[in-house]
């Protein structure tokens, strides 16, 4: 059994900063991709940041330049660093994982949130 645990969210003034960190325990075979999904009442779940198993990252474009996303292949861990806040990434964040458990085939993997209210 495969699960992600994140952790880092809370409330942080405009223009603050957080990071979110999301580790994978399990039983874990080879990890293809892990990434940052976020949530804002009333829309739709959208990807913030993904990072593959060589290290190629990708944005969305409304966090170009304010947002970055690691990773510690070592420890099945994904960090974003999130700075200059706005109040329109006030979202549930999710973390996502494309993943092989021994034995299995690649399956997506969901943590179960985490809130950034950005807001003065």
């Amino acid at each position: 059994q495969v699960r992600l645990v994140e952790s880092g969210g809370g409330l942080v003034q405009p223009g603050g900063s957080l990071r979110l960190s999301c580790a994978a325990f399990g039983s874990i075979s080879s990890m293809y991709s892990m990434a940052w999904y976020r949530q804002a009442p009333g829309k739709q779940r959208e990807l913030v940041a993904r990072i593959t198993n060589d290290d190629s990252t990708n944005y969305a474009d409304s966090v170009k330049g304010r947002f970055t996303i690691s990773r510690d292949g070592a420890k099945n861990t994904v960090y974003l660093q999130m700075n200059s806040l706005k109040p329109e990434d006030t979202a549930v964040y999710y973390c996502n994982a494309l993943l092989s458990a021994i034995l299995a085939r690649p399956t997506t993997y969901w943590g179960q949130g985490t809130q950034v209210t950005v807001s003065s």
